[in-house]
């Protein structure tokens, strides 16, 4: 929703809003933040706030450190668990400016604006829908579930659905639309989607989301996390990313006489996604752990190829439903819930765009199930896999021209680095594993 400065500077007077915390994105994707007084608020909407961001990673080297936060009025609203009966504190996502009054390009929610800017100077919007799947542990020290229901089970009234109850009223108190929810495969695993939205309002919601799951969860005395491989053995956490593009009201990935309904523009954006894979899964799985959930057998895609049906495929395009030309869409399955969104629905539009501008063409797709087929059989049908771990996912995304553009050379080239550094600290690890496994014959 859209507010004018007069409309937030009268919603603080009428619902008394003694704080307004000013929030933004490091380069991880981690929430930061600070509080303002309403005394403050006209001044910072006008012409920001300033702070220092030598502290924040990825944003600043000290000799640079000064950072001026602005807030966006269309993100302004009340935190429901901040306020109390005769107060409230409201939120507002900053985008991050240097003193010179530049946009930072260190600032994971302009690198988003920028790529958005490029396709909207085609005439297009990029929407998505994200699945976010999570756990609920009984603290954060032990991943210990709290039920042993599996996909869509009932769980007792006292677990689970009361948490997802009571964290979908906040989103919704929020602004944030939910479609539905439900327990997921794993023992204590659990699913709330979320209404498509423009890809800048959908990363706004994603960063609100994370916050809201495990803010409702401590209330509750438990725990949530989207770490994406929490427990050996059982299935991790993803995020599915469903995606389209539309030219005013029209989904231009429609087209009800083209191959799978899809439109040459559909099949093209596709194809740029497979295409270039491989180079953006260190942004869309960017941790370590990523890569224990990026494994077969447990329905998370590690193989590139498409399909309608084929829950396998790293793309799933649902099949068309007549009278919902609008749901035309792809859905893209690697990517898991621990991500920093503004950069992954940016090298995923990137990629995708680079299919359209390129013109390339889709291949048929994958009718059997992959997981069953042989190496041999793979290599036969042209069908490749996603990067076995992080350090060469990070390889592939620092040697990729379109990755560095979509991030830009700031972003670029602190991610990188600090993702190798991810590395260096988990190989010199000694794990449990190795224990179990050598301590005892070697």
């Amino acid at each position: 929703m859209a507010f004018t400065k007069a409309e937030i500077l009268k919603q603080v007077k009428e619902h008394n809003v003694k704080f307004i915390r000013l929030w933004f994105t490091d380069v991880l994707g981690f929430l930061k933040g600070f509080a303002i007084t309403p005394n403050e608020l006209e001044g910072a909407l006008e012409e920001g706030m300033g702070f220092d961001g030598s502290s924040i990673e990825g944003f600043a080297r000290i000799e640079e450190s000064d950072m001026i936060a602005r807030p966006d009025p269309d993100t302004f609203s009340i935190i429901p668990w901040r306020s109390g009966e005769n107060y409230a504190v409201a939120r507002m996502f900053c985008d991050i400016y240097e003193p010179n009054g530049k946009p930072f390009s260190g600032d994971p929610r302009n690198v988003l604006k920028r790529n958005l800017a490029k396709i909207k100077s085609l005439g297009y919007t990029f929407y998505v829908g994200p699945e976010l799947e999570y756990f609920y542990f009984t603290n954060a020290q032990t991943p210990q579930p709290l039920d042993q229901g599996g996909y869509f089970d009932l769980v007792p009234l006292d677990v689970a659905q009361d948490l997802r109850r009571d964290t979908i009223f906040t989103l919704q108190s929020l602004g944030i639309q939910v479609e539905y929810s439900h327990h997921e495969v794993a023992a204590s695993q659990h699913e709330i989607d979320l209404r498509y939205k423009d890809a800048l309002t959908m990363a706004d919601n994603v960063m609100t989301y994370r916050l809201v799951v495990k803010e409702i969860a401590r209330q509750h005395g438990v725990y949530a996390t989207f770490m994406p491989k929490p427990i050996f053995g059982i299935n991790g956490s993803g995020m599915h990313v469903h995606q389209s593009l539309f030219k005013g009201d029209k989904n231009v990935f429609f087209d009800k006489d083209g191959k799978y309904h899809l439109s040459n523009i559909g099949r093209a954006y596709t194809a740029g996604l497979l295409k270039h894979a491989k180079e953006i899964t260190a942004i869309t799985s960017q941790w370590v752990n990523s890569y224990k959930r990026l494994v077969p057998g447990y329905e998370a895609p590690v193989y590139i190829c498409w399909a309608q049906m084929n829950r396998s495929s790293l793309i799933r395009v649902p099949m068309y439903k007549p009278g919902k030309e609008k749901a035309t869409r792809i859905e893209y399955r690697s990517p898991d819930p621990a991500c920093n969104p503004y950069l992954a629905f940016s090298v995923m539009l990137a990629a995708g765009l680079e299919g359209i501008k390129k013109n390339y063409k889709l291949a048929d797709p994958a009718t059997d199930n992959i997981y069953h087929m042989s190496e041999e059989e793979r290599r036969k049908a042209g069908i490749d896999s996603l990067p076995d771990d992080l350090l060469e996912a990070v390889k592939l995304s620092e040697g990729s021209k379109l990755v560095k553009e979509a991030l830009g050379d700031k972003v670029f080239e602190y991610f990188i680095r600090n993702k190798k550094m991810e590395w260096d600290e988990y190989k010199a690890q000694v794990s449990q594993y190795e224990i179990n496994k050598y301590l005892p014959i070697l």
